[in-house]
């Protein structure tokens, strides 16, 4: 992917979308298909990371969007937005792992920031990490995030986030000023 912004379409996921977002989350962070790209989760946990019910929530719920990135009629990365006051929150992540390190991760989260700050005027991105994903919160550190120590549980025991494979998992509060 020489520019990793070549003709990528920007919209707001709709119902007509749910499986193929799904089938996107669930190959960037669970099971071989994951492996191919470096966000994987597969060592730290099974099981599903998302479902329908699920992304379909997302989408449907007030101040929220499910940010949705096309390249050639295919779905290649989404992420949830979500107005929370004076600041958004970021999630629901995902870059197909065949296109993960080639830059399209970064054009999102631009674009995102860019779209929550244009949108309801926030000042913060807001997010959560699993704390023992240190790659990751590096990757989000180069693009501005800092790491607060806050820290809340996982949901242990309820299978809809997945099956731990460790009793360390908590997530941690990723902040960034957005200018």
């Amino acid at each position: 992917m020489d520019n990793p912004a070549a003709a990528l379409v920007f919209r707001d996921a709709t119902d007509a979308d749910v499986d193929a977002l799904v089938e996107l989350i669930e190959s960037a962070y669970r099971g071989d298909s994951s492996r191919a790209g470096w966000t994987t989760e597969a060592d730290i946990l099974e099981g599903q990371r998302t479902d329908p019910e699920g992304v379909r929530q997302v989408i449907k719920a007030p101040d929220s969007r499910l940010l949705t990135v096309e390249q050639g009629g295919r779905i290649v990365a989404c992420c949830q937005l979500e107005h929370r006051g004076v600041h958004a929150y970021f999630g629901m992540f995902a870059v197909s792992p065949t296109l993960q390190g080639a830059g399209l991760g970064k054009v999102v989260i631009a674009e995102a920031e860019r779209v929550s700050r244009e949108t309801w005027g926030v000042t913060e991105m807001h997010m959560t990490v699993i704390s023992v994903r240190d790659d990751l919160i590096a990757w989000y550190e180069r693009r501005g995030y800092r790491r607060t120590g806050k820290m809340t549980p996982f949901p242990y025991g309820d299978e809809r986030f997945g099956i731990p494979q460790r009793d360390d998992l908590q997530f941690e509060l990723l902040v960034k000023e957005l200018a």
